[in-house]
């Protein structure tokens, strides 16, 4: 397991680079692959990130200056803010084997990479994006945009347990480069959609409790997406709605991604460990923010992450609505 001054070493080593993003690309892998695209640039290297076809609105200016052309054949790839082969892409899966460098924060990290750094204890990958940053060379605004937006998102806005004070210190830190952070906090915490809001409302209204009030259960069919012909980018970080429910310590997001095919986004507090949680159903995450997906109908995935959650939650009162 590398340092952060090995990895910084280490990049300086690389040229030619293709950075890789995650499947439903979240601000966090995002700006983690942006930022270390503009820090190789000014080290006058060559860089661009993969082309991501599931990037939302939100995200995409962040990512386009640094899309890779058509044609562009790396001599090095770097994975930021992926814990597992699982998550790549499609069209980054023919690079699975050939990831020089991996950079994550995850619990769950698979240790994928010919070299790789992990820091479970960074509350966003964008914080261990930092620190080697700072190391490669000086935090531009080019850099610390990106940067901000993945520790600011991944944190929810610096709301999440998951947030240190070490977390507040990366974010004056790039804020002091003189930043826009206040468009960014706008657009991904302070702005919505109609759909946006007719989604929540849908999905509030159909919610279903179990353990005593304390789970809960909030699902998103394609048929609702249809429904109010919704977007990505008006469905995106949906499981940050079920945790603001009153008594609820652990919730759950339903997202159907194709026909009988649920994505879980599991949210919890202290009492409930949500890596274990996903880690029962094949994925994973941190303790207090997992996910897994489940290919059955919808009432068969939720009884599965129900008993999922009832095998590690000793006080897990009976299956009920």
């Amino acid at each position: 397991m590398l340092s952060v001054q090995e990895t910084a070493a280490l990049l300086r080593t690389f040229d030619h680079v293709l950075i890789l993003t995650h499947v439903r690309p979240d601000g966090d892998t995002v700006g983690c692959a942006a930022a270390l695209c503009a820090g190789l640039r000014a080290q006058g290297k060559t860089a661009y990130l993969l082309p991501n076809p599931e990037l939302t609105e939100t995200t995409r200016p962040y990512f386009t200056p640094y899309a890779a052309p058509v044609g562009f054949v790396p001599e090095t790839v770097v994975s930021t803010d992926i814990a597992t082969l699982g998550l790549l892409p499609e069209n980054a899966k023919p690079y699975a084997g050939r990831i020089d460098l991996a950079i994550d924060h995850h619990p769950s990290f698979e240790h994928f990479g010919k070299a790789n750094i992990v820091q479970p204890e960074a509350a966003a990958c964008g914080e261990l994006l930092y620190d080697i940053l700072a190391v490669l060379g000086p935090i531009t605004p080019e850099i610390a945009l990106p940067l901000y937006m993945a520790v600011s998102t991944d944190t929810g806005c610096f709301a999440y347990a998951n947030t240190t004070s070490q977390t507040h210190a990366v974010a004056a830190a790039l804020m002091r480069t003189g930043i826009d952070y206040q468009t960014v906090n706008k657009v991904f915490f302070r702005t919505k959609s109609r759909k946006r809001m007719q989604l929540e409302g849908a999905m509030l209204s159909a919610c279903e409790f179990y353990d005593q009030d304390r789970v809960a259960i909030l699902s998103v069919p394609m048929a609702l997406m249809e429904r109010f012909q919704a977007t990505e980018s008006d469905a995106e970080d949906l499981s940050a709605l079920g945790p603001q429910i009153e008594g609820v310590d652990c919730a759950v997001t339903m997202r159907e991604l194709r026909p009988n095919v649920w994505k879980m986004s599991v949210r919890t507090g202290p009492r409930v460990n949500a890596t274990n949680v996903c880690r029962l159903l094949g994925g994973g995450g941190h303790a207090a923010a997992a996910g897994c997906t489940v290919e059955s109908s919808w009432l068969d995935a939720k009884l599965r992450i129900l008993d999922a959650i009832a095998h590690e939650v000793p006080d897990f009162v009976g299956i009920r609505n």
